[in-house]
């Protein structure tokens, strides 16, 4: 049975209204020029660096695996232009970490490697080891590689898919454009997803403050077939998307629900969807997977059709570019490893740049250099002036005690600060420092404007050392 949730979701603890500043979730997106150079770190993922594939003056083409992934969770890196190799140097990723990257500048011929083809699949071993081969993370932010999440042991039991739709930090709407602009690639996913891992229910999340994307969600659930699904995309992907719905004998996802979420932050957290699509608790130090979900975001369930349709590995993706110093902002489809400075430069500058972020501005991390590339996991660069990017001077905590209450995972962020600043590891332990999901609630609240989560961080890595 297809229907639309008018229920109210599941309570779940905490949260905070922010501003959405979503301008640009009516704006189509753009395919940038290729970029002259492209810059391509070999860890683009939770887990293990691959090992570099390529030597200086090898040309390769979009789609080549460049970076072989190691034993253990890790995705293999490909090339997101055709050129030639031009350095193999070493570049910082967003964590400190040091870490080699490929350089590879454009022939401008945008070539595609002979050996990308559609794969064939015929079992779940072979439909994991397919998206292994992609290169595929989760495209929203985390980068976790997706083969690990579909790679399910045999004694687990997935009941209920869950569609993470809710992008709810403010300025994104990468998530939001995929949905608009590629829906047929969405139920693809989600069939593909149900068929070969057997799951029986699917629940699609999505915020209330994306009224077109849920028009467009509930028009699919009313047709209820999958050849009915208007798609923006070109017409020689619609008709990819055809031949895999025939090879593959897609049908409508089964037992699927559509639910609208109040716009709060974070809605999207992988244990506040759960809850409030579910009304089940994810137990400190379990997975999803524990309680037989298995939470897909949006953009990367729309990926796993895209290449099993057209076999080509995860080398572009979609981006916001947002900020008071964007003269456009606007929805970008980029190769990976583009810099940020071909970005500002298609975007154009409107004033000068005193802090640019990536990702949203509560869970992102600010650099200090345009030549940073854009990695599989990032969803958002934005552009910030002198004025907005002024941080208020700490006070002492007067423990009102709304950290706690905007906690979305029921934590006492004050005392995970406290400890963390006096470098006390058994306490950071026993508040159970590591269900802290860094979301940015406590310091949004805090009238004193202490930097909680900052210091919440340096407490993990004080354990981690220990």
């Amino acid at each position: 049975m297809h229907l639309f949730n008018t229920k109210p979701p599941f309570r779940s603890h905490g949260g905070v209204k922010l501003p959405h500043k979503k301008s640009t979730q009516n704006v189509t997106s753009k395919k940038i020029p290729t970029p002259g150079v492209v810059i391509i770190p070999v860890l683009q993922h939770i887990g293990a660096p691959c090992k570099v594939k390529v030597n200086v003056g090898d040309f390769v083409k979009i789609g080549e695996t460049i970076a072989q992934d190691a034993e253990g969770l890790s995705v293999p890196i490909h090339a997101s232009i055709s050129g030639k190799v031009t350095r193999i140097c070493e570049t910082i990723l967003l964590n400190g970490e040091k870490v080699e990257a490929i350089e590879i500048e454009s022939d401008g011929k945008d070539e595609i490697a002979e050996d990308v083809a559609a794969p064939q699949i015929t079992s779940r071993a072979e439909f994991v080891e397919a998206i292994r081969k992609s290169g595929l993370v989760g495209l929203g932010g985390a980068g976790f590689p997706t083969f690990a999440k579909l790679n399910i042991s045999k004694d687990k039991s997935i009941h209920t898919l869950v569609i993470n739709a809710a992008e709810c930090e403010p300025y994104i709407t990468t998530d939001n454009r995929t949905i608009i602009e590629n829906t047929l690639d969405i139920f693809c996913g989600i069939a593909l997803v149900q068929k070969f891992l057997n799951i029986e229910n699917v629940v699609i999340g999505i915020e209330d403050n994306k009224p077109e994307a849920i028009s467009v969600l509930k028009d699919c659930v009313k047709f209820n077939d999958l050849k009915n699904i208007d798609n923006q995309s070109k017409k020689n992907a619609r008709q990819a998307e055809s031949e895999l719905i025939k090879k593959y004998d897609l049908s409508f996802p089964k037992n699927l629900s559509l639910l609208k979420l109040k716009a709060i932050y974070p809605a999207g957290a992988e244990r506040t969807l759960i809850k409030k699509a579910l009304n089940l608790d994810v137990p400190p130090g379990k997975l999803p997977l524990d309680i037989g979900c298995l939470v897909m975001n949006v953009s990367t369930i729309a990926f796993v059709a895209q290449h099993l349709a057209n076999g080509l590995p995860l080398v572009y993706r979609r981006i916001t570019v947002e900020g008071s110093c964007v003269k456009k902002p606007q929805n970008l489809i980029v190769p990976i490893g583009t810099r940020i400075s071909d970005i500002l430069n298609f975007c154009e500058k409107k004033e000068p740049i005193k802090k640019i972020i990536i990702g949203g501005p509560m869970m992102g991390t600010a650099i200090d250099s345009t030549d940073f590339p854009i990695l599989k996991q990032t969803n958002a660069v934005l552009f910030f002036s002198e004025k907005e990017s002024i941080l208020p001077s700490e006070q002492n905590c007067i423990r009102c005690g709304k950290c706690v209450n905007s906690c979305p995972m029921s934590l006492y962020p004050n005392l995970l600060d406290l400890y963390a600043r006096a470098g006390h590891a058994e306490e950071l332990y026993k508040f159970n420092i590591y269900s802290c999901v860094e979301c940015g609630c406590c310091s949004f609240v805090c009238p004193a404007k202490r930097h909680l989560v900052h210091h919440i961080k340096l407490g993990k890595d004080l354990l981690k050392t220990r």
